[in-house]
């Protein structure tokens, strides 16, 4: 039986080339509008695992996200990270002249504006999503529009590529996190971690967490503090770990158990760095 794979978006969205990626053909698609919905769908059991972006090489982390994840005691038990390439597509037959819109998600649009500075005669319009634009513009059989996408909806929406690979900057990295209500199990392959802590307002508290984790051999990969709503000017925050033996990472947990204020295990995977 195949798994139901909750994303945020529709087909031909980077998060369904993530899926894509990671489940190969084994999955169901479930579309959703939002990542609160995406976060529903998984409690409700309509689908089994989700993907969810986290950070972006460019524009750092997705903060609510990461609440979303913690909030909802799910746990991260794998990760993707995604090259962002971005192309200008349209219905067959066009060229950039003939052009007279550019329809998508305004970070994509800001991702290319370089590429579309130098044709002043394209009309910018924000859209709420790349792929969905790229839908709509085949099956309205919309002249003289194009959308900003991937590689993977001009294919779903037999669009033609006039433009490839226009963002600004290339090497943009996505890592994004696959999503479960169960938690791995310890194996050999395990070899990363995300946790999150709160410490107590001390000089020095934060850094005496960062040399246990040094001391127990933990390479830090990743930091990020989050407020937390409910007391203003305090901060949880979010670690990400990645060690060569699990008994390293066991013995660090059992004393940042001792050290933090509270301690919680995000989820335990294979690192997939490139």
């Amino acid at each position: 039986m195949k798994q139901q794979i909750a994303i945020q978006g529709i087909q031909g969205s980077f998060h369904h080339q993530v899926a894509l990626a990671y489940f190969q053909d084994a999955f169901e698609l479930v579309e959703c509008l939002s990542f609160e919905a995406v976060a529903d769908s998984l409690l409700r059991g309509h689908a089994t695992q989700a993907v969810m972006a986290l950070e972006n090489s460019i524009a750092g982390a997705l903060l609510p996200n990461y609440a979303l994840i913690d909030r909802n005691d799910f746990h991260i038990v794998g990760e993707q990270y995604l090259e962002i390439q971005q192309n200008l597509m349209a219905l067959p037959g066009q060229s950039l002249a003939s052009l007279q819109e550019v329809h998508s998600h305004p970070m994509a649009l800001l991702q290319c504006m370089e590429f579309l500075k130098q044709h002043p005669h394209l009309k910018l319009v924000e859209d709420k999503d790349t792929a969905e634009t790229a839908r709509r513009i085949q099956a309205q059989r919309l002249q003289g529009i194009a959308a900003i996408g991937s590689v993977v909806a001009a294919e779903l929406f037999d669009l033609e590529i006039i433009a490839p690979q226009i963002q600004t900057v290339n090497n943009n990295l996505t890592r994004f996190a696959i999503v479960s209500r169960q938690p791995n199990a310890p194996s050999n392959t395990i070899n990363k971690a995300s946790v999150k802590f709160e410490l107590h307002h001390q000089r020095g508290s934060l850094a005496a967490v960062l040399n246990v984790m040094s001391d127990c051999r933990l390479n830090l990969t990743k930091i990020q503090s989050l407020p937390k709503i409910e007391s203003p000017f305090t901060y949880a925050f979010f670690v990400d770990v990645t060690f060569e033996d699990y008994g390293d990472f066991e013995k660090a947990t059992a004393l940042l158990n001792l050290m933090a204020s509270s301690f919680k295990l995000l989820g335990i995977y294979q690192n997939t760095l490139p």
